[in-house]
């Protein structure tokens, strides 16, 4: 299994593409900065591919011989109104069809909390939320297998709580560690449970000591 990384030299895509590594998975980094790439991502054991979102061609050129994607791009704020429609939604829907293009068996899509809100405050943001759902709503429509990941507020620590795991528009509020939304968007990647279901994630209130594979399976939905 080779997996691509979309977003990988990003807070949260970095950390995925040191969870794959570390558990032995190959993985192909698709980056626009190969500097910033080189400086950041293990060197050695990851695989470069320098490739805009914009690029359709490229992408699909880029995804041969991955069986798994996972995408952890996100506008960064700018005042760049369009950032939010070029990275979310367009960019998104480029992976999606060069993906479908490829033959990729799995893609892993990490989204937002609360994206079904249109009045949420992070709209203000050049309507990022609005975008991000878009974004969702395509890969939804695909004859992919896919998993949608919806991380809470995303902090820099390195804790590893438990996770509390639920089906779409559940959860409004919520935080967790970047870590932590890496290991669950790689447990996607083969868990059955996790074929074609939304999920939302901010960490537990309180210990409770289940597999990600146990949460996915206990909101499964046909």
């Amino acid at each position: 299994m080779t997996v691509l990384i979309a977003g990988a030299t990003g807070a949260t895509g970095r950390r995925v593409v040191e969870e794959l590594v570390r558990a032995g998975v190959p993985v192909r980094a698709l980056v626009r900065d190969e500097a910033r790439a080189r400086e950041l991502l293990p060197a050695g054991v990851v695989e470069l591919a320098v490739v805009d979102v914009g690029d359709r061609p490229a992408l699909e050129r880029a995804m041969q011989g991955c069986d798994r994607v996972i995408c952890a791009t996100g506008a960064r704020p700018s005042l760049d109104v369009t950032g939010p429609l070029r990275v979310d939604y367009l960019g998104v829907r480029n992976l999606v069809d060069a993906a479908r293009a490829a033959g990729v068996s799995r893609f892993v899509l990490v989204s937002s909390l609360c994206v079904s809100r249109l009045l949420h405050p992070l709209n203000l943001f050049w309507l990022v939320l609005f975008w991000k759902r878009l974004g969702e709503n395509y890969l939804r429509a695909s004859d992919l297998d896919w998993t949608i990941v919806r991380p809470g507020g995303l902090t820099e620590e390195e804790a590893t709580p438990d996770l509390t795991l639920t089906g779409p528009d559940q959860l409004e509020r919520g935080r967790l560690p970047r870590r932590q939304v890496a290991r669950v968007c790689v447990a996607a990647l083969d868990c059955p449970q996790a074929s074609r279901q939304v999920v939302e994630i901010v960490a537990a209130d309180q210990p409770h000591g289940q597999s990600f594979a146990e949460q996915f399976a206990a909101i499964a939905t046909p």
